[in-house]
């Protein structure tokens, strides 16, 4: 049995920071534990810009962002493992790993932090009807295709979802001389940022068609083209509404999983809503001494979120080492009227340095609304907030002294502002 003080399962943004800082904070015997063949996660093949604007005040691509957690994790001389897979957890804290350089290996940890990121739902996860021939990817696919290994995925393309991926890689499509036909969404609003929107659909006058989905994909061997049509308020295709679009390549862009098979199979409790781990203040989860940060936990809009959310979790996870982590009376966030979800879950009032941070979705669009904070019923702040959307993520600070230690429920709302 090999032990160590901490064990980070993922070597993405969200394991590297959380790594680094639990150093920082004088926890020496770390591992991280990476299945891929290098560090830095999905960054690696995400080689456009708007990386780091928030944790390095400069624009950075996603390669040159993880080059910096890279070298340092190096620097400090943090151990890690590559083309490592993680089979399981138990409760008491036992990674069970296999690799074909160390066989299988039981690793006793003082602490475990999960950050192994989120994956793409698939044509499977979209029932999408029609024959199976080759071109139809996902939008992660396409670009670890283009950007990493060199290889054009299609020339006239077809992309289903308007998450950040889709909307970046119909950008990417385009400047490498395919032509992006139309961006299609489900829903009657965009899932990706809206800088996104601007800068990878507009500036290149590719259509976005609000409230449209695929019916149909025609072809035997290959994409031979697509059908999209019109939903109604119910989602459900309206008939006569059918365009067919003579493509190649079908893209998906439609929505990220948290990669939770490992949390589900240790007992973890998971939240409905975001299909991650619940988490109290210092990230950790139901199970004492695992803590989660990252996509894991829920999806981020901004590497730089994950890297202040996974800084916490690395910080926490040294003060559990040192047993410095007070198991006071838990409080409870309560996602109000037009909220979807709030993380953490769950807060004890005692841990918290300064301030909290509480991070939240609404469910969706809004304009001219105020986001109202309460604790046990009483409102202690309001905010106003001209546009709200699905697809950005928002945050609250409250300030430790606005919670009282006995404090049961912590609830945001949204109220228009006439209200």
């Amino acid at each position: 049995m090999i032990k160590y003080d901490i064990v980070v399962i993922g070597g993405g943004p969200a394991g590297l920071a959380a790594a680094i800082e639990a150093k920082k904070n004088g926890v020496d015997n770390i591992l991280v534990i990476e299945r891929d063949r290098e560090l830095g996660g999905i960054l690696q093949q995400c080689i456009h810009n708007g990386f780091g604007l928030h944790i390095f005040k400069e624009e950075l691509t996603g390669p040159e962002y993880a080059h910096r957690f890279i070298e340092q994790l190096k620097e400090f001389g943090i151990e890690y493992k590559l083309d490592t897979m993680v089979l399981e957890i138990s409760d008491d804290r036992v990674v069970s790993a296999i690799n074909t350089v160390d066989g299988f290996m039981r690793i006793e940890a003082g602490a475990v932090i999960l950050a192994m990121g989120c994956r793409e739902r698939t044509r499977g996860a979209v029932n999408i009807p029609g024959t199976r021939p080759a071109g139809v990817l996902t939008a992660g696919t396409a670009q670890r295709f283009v950007n990493m290994e060199g290889y054009m995925v299609g020339k006239r393309v077809v992309i289903l979802g308007s998450g950040d991926i889709g909307l970046i890689m119909a950008r990417r499509m385009t400047l490498e001389g395919a032509k992006v036909l139309a961006v299609a969404e489900l829903m009657s609003f965009s899932g990706g940022l809206t800088r996104n929107i601007v800068q990878c659909l507009e500036d290149f006058d590719i259509p976005l068609l609000l409230s449209h989905t695929v019916t149909g994909i025609k072809g035997k061997d290959r994409v031979e083209g697509v059908v999209i049509a019109e939903v109604d308020e119910n989602r459900k295709p309206i008939k006569g509404t059918e365009k067919y679009y003579d493509c190649d390549t079908l893209l998906l862009s439609v929505g990220l999983i948290p990669e939770n098979e490992i949390s589900k199979n240790a007992g973890i409790d998971l939240d409905n809503v975001t299909s991650g781990p619940i988490v109290n203040e210092a990230m950790e989860t139901s199970i004492e001494g695992i803590f989660a940060c990252g996509n894991v936990v829920h999806v981020h809009d901004l590497v730089d979120f994950v890297t202040e959310e996974s800084r916490r979790a690395g910080k926490n996870a040294a003060k559990f080492i040192k047993n410095k982590i007070t198991t006071e009376k838990v409080a409870k966030t309560n996602p109000g009227a037009g909220i979807r979800y709030i993380v953490p879950q769950l807060v004890r009032v005692e841990n918290i340095d300064d301030t909290l941070d509480l991070f939240m979705r609404v469910d969706n669009v809004y304009k001219n609304m105020q986001m109202v904070v309460s604790i046990d019923g009483k409102e202690i702040k309001r905010i106003k907030k001209k546009h709200l959307a699905p697809g950005e993520m928002e945050s609250v600070k409250i300030k430790k002294e606005e919670l009282s230690s006995g404090c049961e429920i912590i609830s945001v709302s949204l109220e228009s502002e006439g209200v």
